[in-house]
């Protein structure tokens, strides 16, 4: 059985980190990158050992890239699963170059079947699971929920020294013009997602905004590969993470990087023509129908 590494640059979501790794049936090792408290908290998550690079005070975790790399790749691995994070997206990248592996986004679960690796990931919005074989090592960032943590012994923290740390610093850090565009802030907010046909269509979901005097938001395509939306109103794991009082899908499926982006709403309306859709999960209301319906229909209701 081939073990596995993690990548660790924050806390969040480390038990799910540990939990897909454990699936390859091997050893899960974690390098951590950042101060010790964020190692013991790994340790406390569930690997069986901890592999700890100290950052020095405001140098970016991104700045280990090559020393990290090489650390993991020197015990070559079956599998590497990070986080989407910024800086877990560059440790990634730089292991996967270091091991000569495959870069395969939105993980979900790991599995082996003999020496092939297997490898479950999202695609279209969390519509479809993709299963992919690999006869080799592969880095992926993991896409699904978060798990609770399952209490156990903590592992044993290895130090190790950090050789050829790139020479970056993060000299300040300020918030951008427009960087939340108002959405953080907003009581209500209504999202679109890639059930909407063009971008033209927008024209539609700001009506419905404008009347209930919301703010605009949008799934990670929408904003992302498609670029219809400010990357500001992406609402996700690695966009905002917002809490109206009344948060309406429309068109979004419900991938776990979406929802985790609205925990803590009070209620969270789902329109879909999809009624397997996970967004109905999530949501406290739901609307099976075409949203070139429903929209409408709504803004009628309103009377407006």
């Amino acid at each position: 059985m081939s073990q596995a590494w993690i990548i660790v640059t924050e806390e969040k979501q480390t038990p799910a980190l540990v939990a897909m790794a454990k699936g390859l049936g091997g050893k899960v090792i974690a390098a951590v990158i950042g101060p010790r408290a964020l190692a013991e908290a790994a340790a406390a998550a569930g690997p069986d050992a901890v592999k700890w690079v100290e950052t020095e005070q405001g140098r970016p975790a991104e700045a280990y890239a090559g020393p990290v790399a090489r650390l993991i790749a020197a015990d070559a691995p079956g599998a590497v699963v990070a986080s989407a994070s910024a800086a877990g997206r560059v440790l990634a990248g730089a292991t996967a170059v270091k091991l000569g592996a495959a870069m395969i986004p939105r993980g979900l679960k790991l599995s082996a079947a003999g020496e092939t690796t297997l490898l479950e990931r999202a695609d279209l919005d969390g519509r479809v699971i993709e299963t992919i074989a690999s006869a080799g090592p592969v880095v992926t960032f993991y896409a699904g929920g978060d798990v609770e943590r399952t209490p156990c012994s903590p592992a044993p923290i290895e130090t190790v020294a950090a050789d050829g740390v790139a020479d970056i610093r993060l000299e300040k850090t300020e918030p951008a013009a427009g960087a939340d565009a108002g959405i953080t802030k907003a009581s209500v907010v209504v999202s679109v997602g890639r059930g909407l046909k063009k971008k033209d269509d927008l024209t539609l979901i700001q009506g419905l905004a404008t009347a209930l005097g919301a703010e605009i938001g949008c799934s990670m395509p929408v904003a992302d590969d498609l670029g219809w939306v400010e990357k500001e109103r992406y609402v996700g794991r690695s966009g905002q993470h917002i809490t109206p009082r009344l948060y309406i899908a429309v068109g979004i499926q419900g991938a776990p990087q979406h929802l985790e982006g609205i925990r803590g709403t009070k209620v969270v309306v789902g329109i879909n023509n999809d009624p397997d859709a996970p967004i109905f999960k999530a949501a406290d209301f739901g609307i099976v129908g075409d949203l070139y319906e429903v929209v409408p229909a709504l803004r009628a209701a309103l009377g407006k």
